[in-house]
């Protein structure tokens, strides 16, 4: 009869394990997997399902972007270097900035073009301009996975595009931990975040028929205080995913998200990958040990004003001025983007 007493608090105690457990699965099945990390240390400071093979989509392009940066340091390459475009670049498609095979354009230019408006055509230009082939170009990016200890990523293309066989094990494959190791190298050892922090830019100004306007396609780029990078993705069998990282006085931590989609597989425009890269940066800054240099917190994204529209996000201005933000686009198909309401700082009294 005592035992009996306990009966309530026990079935109480499961049904929050229930709850738990529920709400668990709940958040994972709008994600592949994610991963935040302190930059300066690589510290883990959050994840979930962190080793899950997935296909980058065109993150796949800062990969591009690290072995590049070993050709400019080792002279191999220049900014000003001019690459002939070929039939074969100008035959990529998905998102582009359309070459033609009659153009030249320096090395930056296809740079800006490949990390702004994540053009396939610059990409492949760039990996043929810099190794003699594509196929060349991309053993170095696998090398370069194997210098950064990348165990779980393979690469076969320097943009990200599906394989023709549109099977995921054919592709580029990699892990949201591998991917932020490649993120921490890139944030301290080269200057991506001059490329990946411009919002609007034209490329071709000398075109004949005027530049292509440039808008990049990480929507949290000035609207969640410090982002200043990295790089989105899409493409149907990879889903939505996004390296993104973001600098608060002093700190950066770097948040890896891949394989998102809606509720119930939505194709819902990246807008639950945005909403769960904010909070996954929220969270990395919460979990920051405390230092003196952080004293005073930088202003930290506001929860949604209204969670019937999880589509428009409330959050505050970043330190830095930035042009309108712009809509997403993927590797195969262009997305517009989310909705948000700005909130400029109080002035102090």
């Amino acid at each position: 009869m005592t035992n009996l007493r306990w009966l309530p608090a026990i079935a109480t105690l499961l049904l929050g394990f229930t709850a738990a457990n529920a709400v668990e699965k709940s958040a994972r099945s709008t994600y592949a997997g994610v991963i935040v990390t302190d930059a300066a240390s690589g510290r883990v400071l959050f994840e979930d399902n962190a080793d899950v093979s997935n296909p980058p989509a065109s993150m796949a392009k800062l990969m591009t972007f690290a072995v590049l940066h070993d050709k400019l340091a080792s002279g191999a390459l220049t900014l000003q270097t001019p690459v002939r475009i070929t039939v074969e670049d100008s035959k990529m498609g998905g998102t582009q900035v359309f070459l033609d095979p009659r153009e030249t354009f320096p090395v930056e230019e296809l740079i800006y073009a490949m990390m702004i408006q994540s053009a396939n055509d610059a990409a492949h230009a760039l990996a043929r301009a810099a190794a003699g082939s594509v196929e060349a170009f991309v053993e170095l990016m696998n090398a370069k996975a194997r210098e950064l200890g990348m165990p779980h990523t393979t690469f076969r293309s320097p943009h990200g595009l599906p394989p023709p066989s549109r099977r995921p094990a054919d592709g580029d494959l990699t892990t949201p931990r591998d991917f932020a190791v490649l993120c921490r190298h890139l944030v301290a050892n080269t200057d991506v975040l001059k490329y990946t922090s411009v919002r609007e830019r034209d490329f071709g100004v000398g075109r004949k028929d005027g530049p292509q306007h440039m808008r990049n396609h990480n929507n949290l780029l000035g609207k969640v205080a410090g982002v200043d990078g990295l790089k989105t993705g899409y493409t149907v069998g990879a889903g939505y995913c996004l390296s993104a990282t973001a600098e608060r006085n002093g700190r950066r931590v770097i948040a890896i998200i891949m394989g998102s989609f809606g509720p119930n597989g939505q194709i819902d425009k990246g807008k639950t990958r945005d909403l769960k890269a904010i909070d996954l940066i929220e969270r990395g800054f919460a979990a920051l040990p405390p230092a003196v240099a952080a004293a005073k917190a930088a202003p930290a994204t506001v929860p949604l004003a209204d969670p019937a529209k999880p589509s428009e996000i409330t959050t505050v201005r970043t330190d830095k001025a930035a042009a309108p933000t712009a809509p997403e686009q993927s590797s195969t198909t262009k997305d517009p983007g989310l909705t948000f309401r700005v909130i400029p700082p109080q002035k102090k009294p």
